[in-house]
């Protein structure tokens, strides 16, 4: 299927690949992690309390979409412009048929999540690692940050977001509408 991406612990968030080498992730001068007194990116994407929101990236007016609430294994279906988050299943099979579910169900209450926009296509990473790390391995490892493309046209969108429990499995779901 698609690709997963989880996280060390935090939000996974969605950035402009036209900002990406200007997400810091999590440094030493953050509030959570360093020592420091101003926020950094990890922090400011840790602050977003709803199933998802949208934070500044950089100074040029980029904006990252922060998929909160937990920091579940996700993945895009970009057919349906949707965020698949992994609550519990056992199967990926299962999951995505009750996302899919969701997202043709007319009477779902999705919790209006604001507004995301975005110059094109995005990158779905965890908020720790910095946009430049992405592809380079770990010290003294050969593993690489997780990361999924994130192929959106430019514009606005509404993002929407709803967790449900089904039969066989409990999804989140964080979609995008066009505004």
């Amino acid at each position: 299927m698609t690709d997963w991406v989880s996280s060390m612990g935090g939000p996974l968030v969605v950035v402009p690949v036209t900002v990406l080498r200007e997400w810091g992730g999590c440094t030493d001068g953050g509030i959570i992690v360093g020592e420091g007194d101003e926020p950094d990116d990890y922090d400011r994407a840790c602050g977003v309390d709803e199933l998802a929101g949208v934070i500044d990236v950089g100074t040029g007016g980029g904006r990252a979409l922060v998929l909160g609430d937990e920091p579940a294994m996700t993945m895009f279906l970009p057919e349906r412009r949707a965020f698949v988050r992994w609550i519990g299943a056992d199967s990926e099979e299962e999951l995505v048929a009750e996302a899919e579910a969701v997202l043709d169900a007319p009477d779902i209450p999705w919790e209006e999540c604001g507004v995301w926009e975005t110059d094109g296509a995005a990158v779905l990473m965890d908020s720790a690692e910095a946009g430049a790390d992405l592809g380079v391995p770990y010290p003294g490892d050969t593993r690489m940050p997780e990361q999924a493309d994130v192929p959106v046209p430019a514009g606005r969108w509404r993002i929407g977001a709803h967790h449900t429990s089904g039969e066989s499995a409990s999804v989140g779901v964080v979609r995008l509408l066009p505004e």
